[in-house]
């Protein structure tokens, strides 16, 4: 008889784009959320325990679940969480997010560890193919599977009013005929706004507008850029749609550095949900794991290249029917990357591991 108890699944914080997917998860598979940081709102459908790093570990080795599945991340969560899972004889599966390890000398400390992990998991669920990949280079014996990165399709993808649309273009000082490039994202180094500003620099653009939305260290940076260049601010979910619906293209042009590498990138499948292409660099997890596709989806360039990146805005700006066939085919790839499809992938990794809610395997 399959077992009854609920699964877990341990993470850092609930954020508002994990709500419904969790929801999903826990309606499908019977899985409560342990989470140590940030547990969010209340989400109605699902059991969300607010608790520290310790009082997950304390949970994961209460016996009342059937399997753990831990993130990647939490100095304590994440090796209790596992050492408790095994003292339980209970199904562990690892939720993989990055896909190269950061080169800290704290995460070096932690590179021996991880890939134990990746090896002896009873299954990795992982944010795409790229993830996938960097698993799989540490694991012999299978059993991962992609549970693709999600947001709110219904809210991102929802046909936006051509007033709200104008509203935007006007508030970024754009006229119909410019070329509105748009930037969502903090506003620090990793995420390559400097990268940004030189290509725009370079461009020499007549008849374009860039658009910056967000926040961090480097707003000074973007307030004393020049002509052409509007700060927006921090724009929330509500408004996001529209602004990116008024805009021609999403710029994501990310760096590596020693602490990171962008995992994904959200705001990705919120712009290609308005039918807006996106350029994005190699080091976006996006880019890796496949949504934007040079040529069909969007345009990619070297991470730090901003003379490539220049090219890139020029090529756009000539080009309006490129646009509107990359926005095409860019809204068509990110309508598959929903809640459901990332529950569905949770659920496999889970089946894989012994602990479906079936109690079979696939």
């Amino acid at each position: 008889m399959p077992d009854q108890r609920p699964a877990c699944l341990i993470t850092g914080k609930v954020s508002p784009y994990r709500r419904e997917p969790f929801r999903v998860l826990a309606e499908r598979e019977g899985v409560e959320v342990i989470a140590f940081d940030d547990a969010g709102p209340p989400v109605p459908g699902l059991a969300v325990h607010r608790v520290t790093q310790a009082g997950a570990v304390r949970l994961a080795a209460s016996g009342r679940y059937r399997a753990v599945i831990a993130s990647l991340g939490g100095r304590l969560a994440l090796p209790g969480a596992y050492v408790a899972a095994r003292a339980r004889r209970v199904p562990f599966v690892l939720w993989a997010t990055v896909w190269a390890h950061p080169r800290t000398p704290a995460h070096l400390l932690s590179a021996l560890p991880t890939r134990h992990l990746y090896r002896h998991s009873d299954a990795v669920a992982t944010y795409g193919t790229h993830v996938s990949r960097h698993v799989e280079r540490h694991r012999t014996q299978g059993r991962v599977v992609v549970a693709p990165q999600a947001v709110d399709v219904a809210h991102y993808g929802a046909p936006v009013a051509a007033t709200d649309r104008q509203e935007w273009r006007h508030r970024a000082d754009a006229t119909e005929d410019d070329l509105l490039v748009l930037f969502v994202g903090r506003m620090e180094r990793e995420k390559g706004v400097a990268v940004l500003l030189e290509a725009w620099s370079h461009a020499g653009l007549a008849n374009a507008r860039l658009a910056i939305a967000g926040h961090g260290p480097l707003a000074g940076v973007v307030s004393r850029a020049g002509p052409g260049v509007r700060g927006l601010g921090h724009v929330g979910a509500a408004e996001l749609p529209a602004l990116y619906a008024a805009a021609d293209v999403l710029v994501v042009p990310s760096i590596r550095t020693n602490s990171f590498l962008e995992p994904w990138g959200l705001v990705i499948n919120e712009a290609m949900l308005q039918r807006t292409p996106v350029i994005a660099s190699d080091a976006v997890g996006a880019t890796a794991g496949g949504l934007v596709r040079d040529g069909t989806t969007g345009l990619t360039f070297p991470a730090g290249d901003a003379q490539a990146l220049s090219a890139r805005l020029k090529a756009l700006e000539a080009a309006p029917q490129l646009r509107q066939s990359l926005g095409g085919g860019a809204r068509e790839s990110a309508l598959t990357l929903t809640p459901d499809a990332w529950a569905e992938g949770m659920a496999e990794a889970l089946a894989l591991a012994g602990a479906g809610r079936s109690g079979g395997t696939c």
